[in-house]
């Protein structure tokens, strides 16, 4: 199995890394990360157990004036302190409504180990130093119904090109030590035109 486990990201497309660990995730996708200003994208590294800073809820700012298309990266998951959802939550209230197309599964320790694809209900499982997409079991797709259906009215009001159009704002769970997240993020990336 191939140690890049994700689709190499389109390498024109301008991308701005802000927030925590913003070096280590440029390194993890090969990015070399442009100032706000001139990126095609904006990530915003949003931290479990950190919180989003003041220094990122004036770049959120910043992006939104500029019309720059944000992705927002959720990382240090593995504490269980505080979960995706939650911390999703939390970046509805402080920066933005977001989307999350993905919920994350874990495995029998609790930890992050899989995600479910809310649009096609369709599982990425992370939990064996790769990704192996397969059905989700039906026991999932009770799970997550009302979650699907929340997610699907909302992305139903910003059409297919809402996140490129800059308003829609997704969530993605993001864990470097297994690549949760990996292939979701760069698959999202390369919807995007670059500028250049």
């Amino acid at each position: 199995m191939s140690t890049q486990i994700f689709p190499p990201i389109k390498p024109n497309l301008q991308v701005s890394l802000l927030g925590k660990s913003s070096v280590e995730i440029a390194e993890f996708f090969g990015l070399k990360a442009v100032e706000l200003e001139a990126s095609d994208v904006a990530l915003f590294v949003v931290s479990a157990v950190d919180g989003i800073s003041a220094e990122n809820i004036a770049n959120w700012a910043t992006a939104r004036e500029l019309y720059i298309p944000s992705l927002i990266l959720i990382t240090d998951l593995t504490n269980g302190e505080v979960d995706f959802d939650d911390m999703s939550a939390i970046a509805g209230r402080m920066l933005d409504e977001v989307l999350t197309p993905y919920l994350v599964l874990h495995d029998d320790g609790g930890n992050p180990s899989a995600l479910i694809d809310l649009d096609t209900l369709k599982l990425s499982d992370y939990s064996h130093g790769g990704r192996v997409e397969r059905e989700s079991d039906p026991e999932h797709k009770v799970l997550v119904f009302e979650f699907r259906k929340e997610y699907l009215d909302k992305s139903a009001e910003f059409g297919p090109t809402g996140f490129a159009d800059a308003l829609a704002f997704p969530a993605i769970p993001f864990i470097p030590s297994n690549a949760l997240g990996s292939f979701e993020i760069a698959t999202l990336l390369n919807t995007l035109p670059s500028s250049s």
